[in-house]
């Protein structure tokens, strides 16, 4: 595990709140899928030439200005509890872990650009923002994807655009999107409304850890899924308006529950806050949603502003990976569910009592 220390220990955007914190929108994240030219897509190459590529790849990402003082990791010398961590943290996909050789990564001092080598593709770029971010996002990748080129041949069709490994993500090769904590919708029985809805504009609604993942927490993820035949401005455009329709549906939900069922709400935070306080076992759905509660307290200001990062950071490190990594190996599920419910009783040790007095307030 010593090979992602220095990535654990490093402050990042997603653990320390590289941007200010706020209600409803944790993070927003682009991700430009490329390939190079003149070679075969990863999962069509031979062990030989997927070592090729991976040597041009790092190569490229050695000589960007960009990613100057970067982390370069080989997954095949990572062990898997390394791995694991990396996926929570999501650095990493959950498939990159998976392939069969010359798998690697490049991530950035701060951890907000991460480059993956020989996933689905020969390059997937990402770059993640804290907050509702997403021009951010896009402007940091952009200039990465743009440096790039001055190194190494995109595979790229004047008809088509750029040349993926699945036909989903040919054209621009971007997918955008924004992890959102909607709470009152879930409270609400909402949530199949806004899947339909989101659906029906080209939009795919996901789990915190995307494709097949569960949307613990109240936590989903929201991106766009057509890349052919529109510009990145287009995508962009499109998938900000649907994001600002599902905050303001939220925050509906919210003020609704706050009128009609004010105890209802205030006990299940109270639960949530005792429970996270005085538990002895806690296993990582019932800490995720805990602390989806206690980020709800937070937006109601029956909590302080001053403690969101902290709740964020927790959802993160809660995570079955990071708590073996804190504890410097593998632990049985009882042992971790032990160590969990210490460590979140340690973080939130300074929290003040809750503020019940909400019922006249507006959410934000």
């Amino acid at each position: 595990m010593t090979e992602i220390e220095p990535i654990i220990n490093a402050r990042a955007e997603l653990t320390d709140g590289g941007m200010p914190g706020e209600p409803i929108v944790l993070s927003t994240r682009i991700r430009l899928a490329r390939n190079l030219a003149q070679y075969a897509f990863p999962g069509r190459s031979s062990d030989e030439m997927r070592r090729k590529v991976q040597g041009i790849c790092f190569d490229a990402l050695e000589k960007s200005e960009l990613l100057a003082s970067s982390h370069r990791l080989d997954l095949e010398q990572l062990d898997k509890l390394s791995s694991q961590v990396l996926v929570e943290r999501r650095l990493i996909s959950r498939e990159l872990t998976e392939k069969p050789s010359a798998a690697g990564v490049t991530i950035s001092r701060d951890q907000h650009l991460s480059i993956m080598i020989n996933e689905e593709d020969h390059l997937r770029l990402q770059a993640v923002r804290s907050g509702f971010n997403l021009r951010k996002a896009w402007a940091d990748i952009n200039a990465l994807d743009s440096e790039l080129e001055n190194f190494v041949d995109y595979a790229f069709s004047r008809d088509l655009g750029y040349l993926t490994a699945c036909p989903t993500n040919v054209g621009t090769g971007m997918r955008a999107s924004a992890m959102l904590h909607l709470p009152g919708l879930v409270f609400g029985e909402h949530m199949e409304q806004v899947v339909r809805m989101v659906n029906q504009l080209g939009m795919a609604v996901r789990g915190c850890f995307g494709e097949g993942s569960e949307a613990t927490g109240s936590i989903f993820q929201i991106s766009n899924q057509q890349t052919l035949g529109e510009s990145e401005d287009t995508i962009l455009n499109r998938l900000i308006n649907v994001l600002h329709a599902i905050i303001e549906q939220e925050k509906n939900a919210r003020q609704v529950f706050l009128e009609n069922n004010p105890s209802v709400i205030c006990d299940k935070m109270g639960r949530a806050f005792g429970i996270l306080m005085n538990a002895c076992l806690l296993n990582s759905e019932e800490a995720m949603s805990m602390l989806s509660m206690l980020r709800l307290a937070i937006d109601l200001r029956m909590l302080p502003e001053i403690h969101r990062d902290t709740v964020d950071r927790l959802m993160i490190e809660s995570q079955p990976g990071h708590i073996q990594f804190s504890a410097h190996g593998e632990i049985d599920p009882n042992g971790r569910d032990i160590a969990r419910a210490q460590y979140i009783r340690e973080q939130l040790s300074k929290l003040p009592p809750l503020n019940y007095n909400i019922s006249n307030k507006k959410t934000e």
